[in-house]
């Protein structure tokens, strides 16, 4: 039952476009005995038919760069070769921490973005 409440948050928070395999993971790390590795795995996996749904959403909506995303996709598959390969260097324990220290990293910055965004809105609403 936990695994299908995971799956929900996690594809309501993919279709909004914040990452729910960022969700998904730290879930099924927190609230299952997988290892790392199965976890990530795992969010590849069900990353495929849920951006399946985004683009299709997105194309009707018409919200997609496609020159943008063609250089994306090319340098994220280059990526994911070489991520991969590192990947199965790192033991479980390694690969949790460094997964954690990424996840600060994001919410730092995003904290750091919110009150940027608020003291931008604030001086532009006092002049």
């Amino acid at each position: 039952m936990g695994e299908i409440i995971i799956g929900i948050v996690s594809g309501m928070v993919a279709a909004l476009g914040m990452g729910g395999g960022t969700i998904l993971i730290l879930l099924l790390g927190i609230f299952t005995e997988l290892k790392q590795h199965i976890i990530q795995g795992s969010n590849l996996i069900f990353f495929i038919p849920t951006s399946i749904v985004a683009i299709i959403m997105n194309v009707k909506n018409k919200t997609i760069n496609y020159k943008n995303a063609l250089v994306i996709i090319v340098s994220g598959i280059i990526g994911a070769v070489i991520g991969c390969k590192i990947s199965f260097n790192i033991e479980n324990k390694k690969l949790k921490k460094y997964f954690g220290i990424f996840l600060l990293g994001i919410a730092i910055f995003e904290i750091y973005d919110f009150f940027r965004q608020y003291i931008k809105s604030k001086k532009e609403n006092n002049n």
